[in-house]
């Protein structure tokens, strides 16, 4: 019998360490944040002062061009690409935590990051 104890215990320490090694390239952001790069490159590094944290619309002025664009957070937030200020406007995209993709920020005016499915923005 302590064999068989041992042998489960073993396969369940094998199942628990399988997630938690998964590898996932977060390409510099800080874990619950949201970031925009340089260029559309991610190793292009994280623009200053383009790290985003809190809850709510965050508005963008002088972003032209394909961005990486990264969400970071955790569970089930989101980051919406607003075409208005304050997180109005049309939506362009909605990035799930992540993930993170090159965007054309030219008609971007606001992120919004929020969780749940009540975005500011109208869908895409």
């Amino acid at each position: 019998m302590a064999v068989s104890a041992v042998a489960v215990a073993g396969s369940l320490m094998a199942v628990t360490a399988g997630p938690a090694s998964a590898a996932h390239n977060d390409y510099g952001c800080p874990y619950g944040a949201v970031c925009l790069y340089n260029t559309a490159d991610p190793n292009s590094g994280i623009q200053s002062g383009g790290v985003y944290w809190a809850y709510g619309p965050h508005n963008l002025s002088n972003q032209y061009g394909e961005h990486f664009v990264m969400n970071n957070q955790y569970d089930s937030a989101w980051v919406e690409l607003c075409t208005g200020y304050n997180g109005t406007g049309r939506g362009t995209t909605v990035i799930y935590a992540g993930w993170g993709f090159p965007q054309d920020l030219s008609p971007i005016n606001s992120l919004a990051l929020g969780t749940g499915d009540n975005y500011p923005c109208s869908p895409p």
